[in-house]
């Protein structure tokens, strides 16, 4: 049996993130990927926001791996020449009656060391004559970034540090071994591994994978909880030069307008609780967009908003129950030597890629 130093299970923008971060350290790395190109779930049905880290709770990872995870991806991007624009964000207030709940959005990111700017009605009109708000916050460290292109990129760093990338190649099902885990690998070629440690980096395949590994505690792995969130793009040009978020509601942002890299608008994602992975776009929920767009748009046209796509949210808490944290979990959270599971990485997981990658292998 093949002995690996260091599995790491999945290929979207984390699992890669990881795998060039164990392969820069100097550790034998192979990449299983169970489709059969890198990125086809979270990583490539998301907004591609570079996140500043604005509403995460003050100490929590999300918050402090956004944060620095930020800079991270900038200088990444701009040393790599991955496509990306520092486009600037603005948080908006409607309404004279969620002022108040703009001030906290305030004092949240300023805990969580991000300066927002306040504007009057007339400062954000004279940035964006479209909008509609009565105050507004200008986050000048958000922005946008391609994810394929900075997939492919982590890519090639890791392979040229050594890191092997099999596609096809699904994890069915681990045991533990006095000498680490033993994986049994499905696909074209169906093989076994004995692994020193195995990353969990499966995105929505996190819990199952988890599951397949004999000797982690049941009571250890999460459930899974699906949001969906389904975008609609603009035909015509885009209203604003930046991107748009309204006041947030709970844990969802609403639903905000972000640019791609060419500056087509699109608006979205909305949430919607889900019993199985569906990346169908139901062009009915166009109806509850142009209520919530026409907010701070009023001159959004009618018949204007096409179906573009749809992702699945990966949230380890359920409708109602509190934002949980990520999740990162290691020998002492299920039972397993060398097993580390990474649950709930949902956004800002794109932003926090690099961070959380440093975070994650500073534990190996």
């Amino acid at each position: 049996m093949e002995r690996v130093e260091c599995v790491v299970a999945g290929a979207g923008v984390v699992g890669l993130a990881v795998a060039r971060a164990l392969a820069r350290a100097g550790h034998e790395v192979v990449i299983l990927e169970a489709e059969d190109r890198i990125g086809t779930g979270i990583s490539s049905r998301n907004s591609e926001v570079v996140h500043a880290g604005i509403y995460y709770g003050k100490d929590s990872l999300k918050a402090a791996l956004c944060v620095s995870g930020n800079r991270l991806l900038y200088d990444y991007c701009a040393a790599r020449c991955v496509p990306h624009q520092r486009c600037g964000k603005l948080i908006v207030a409607t309404e004279e009656n969620q002022i108040g709940a703009l001030l906290k959005v305030q004092a949240q990111a300023s805990a969580n060391g991000v300066e927002l700017e306040w504007l009057d009605s007339s400062t954000a009109l004279s940035m964006e004559p479209r909008l509609r708000c009565a105050a507004a916050l200008h986050s000048p460290s958000t922005g946008i970034v391609d994810s394929h292109g900075l997939m492919r990129a982590l890519l090639l760093d890791a392979e040229q540090k050594g890191a092997l990338l099999v596609l096809r190649s699904p994890l069915l099902q681990g045991y533990a071994h006095p000498e680490g885990i033993i994986l049994e690998v499905g696909g074209d070629e169906p093989t076994s591994f004995l692994a020193d440690r195995v990353f969990n980096c499966a995105g929505l395949g996190a819990q199952a994978l988890a599951g397949s590994i004999e000797g982690i505690r049941p009571e250890a792995i999460p459930p899974l909880r699906l949001s969906k969130g389904t975008y609609f793009s603009l035909s015509g040009p885009a209203p604003f030069s930046r991107l748009v978020y309204p006041v947030p509601v709970s844990d969802w942002l609403g639903v905000h307008l972000t640019l791609d890299l060419a500056g087509q608008a699109r608006f979205g994602p909305d949430a919607e609780w889900v019993d199985a992975i569906d990346y169908a776009v139901d062009p009915a929920r166009a109806e509850g967009f142009y209520a919530a767009v026409r907010r701070y748009w009023p001159g959004l046209p009618d018949d204007s908003l096409q179906p573009a796509y749809a992702g699945i949210r990966p949230k380890i808490q359920g409708p109602g129950e509190p934002m949980r944290d990520f999740l990162i979990q290691g020998e002492d959270g299920h039972g397993v030597p060398g097993l580390i599971n990474l649950f709930g990485i949902d956004s800002p997981g794109l932003t926090a890629c690099l961070a959380l990658a440093q975070h994650v292998v500073a534990r190996v």
